[in-house]
């Protein structure tokens, strides 16, 4: 099995993975991220610095690979090309949990719950978009707790306030008086981009 990517969802898959007995390899490009992976993982896992050389030669050689690439506010890159599906065994499988933000194979497009896969070149995709709603009732108490504390600074200070004393909520604001306030999102539209702190003084 590979991993393309080792954030949360890599990490989480990964680990899963390494419970269920399967050999695998963590592709992830930052080094901090690297290092914080080989000390969790040790030797029941490969963890190799992701390049388009790397992606290839493992992506090839596994029956099941997951893409798990996020770059926050903009698409996910196309890091599995359609000759690199072309190449994977019959039968093996690719599952893109970054097919929410474009997905990360050239191969991917959104499926459903209902309809979760399809198959190019005899490979077996699952591209689920929203794939936490297989579990709406844990997922969304999942996502309660994350963001209740956040709601409530924002109901007790007011945003202004709220984001002046968490800078967490200020690197969250998006969009404020008709102005981006976000880079990979300004960049990734072609928009212009204002820095947060000038709206929300």
């Amino acid at each position: 099995m590979t991993v393309i990517g080792g954030g949360v969802s890599g990490y989480h898959a990964a680990s899963m993975a390494v419970g269920l007995g399967a050999d695998v390899t963590i592709l992830e490009k930052g080094h901090d991220q690297i290092r914080a992976l080989d000390e969790h993982f040790g030797n029941t896992a490969r963890v190799i610095q992701s390049s388009e050389d790397s992606i290839e030669r493992y992506v090839l050689d596994s029956d099941l690979v997951v893409g798990a690439v996020l770059i926050p506010g903009a698409s996910a890159p196309k890091l599995v090309t359609k000759e690199m599906i072309k190449k994977m065994r019959p039968g093996s499988v690719v599952v893109d949990i970054a097919i929410d933000q474009g997905g990360c194979l050239e191969t991917s497009k959104a499926t459903t719950h209902n309809d979760p896969v399809y198959t190019v070149d005899d490979v077996i995709h699952y591209c689920v978009a929203n794939m936490p709603g297989a579990v709406p009732m844990t997922s969304a108490h999942a996502l309660n707790n994350a963001v209740l504390p956040y709601a409530l600074q924002l109901a007790d200070k007011g945003w202004k306030q709220a984001l002046a004393d968490n800078p967490a909520l200020m690197e969250g604001l998006n969009v404020c008086q008709g102005e981006v306030t976000y880079k990979c999102v300004a960049e990734e539209f072609g928009l212009g981009f204002t820095e947060p702190q000038k709206l929300a003084a």
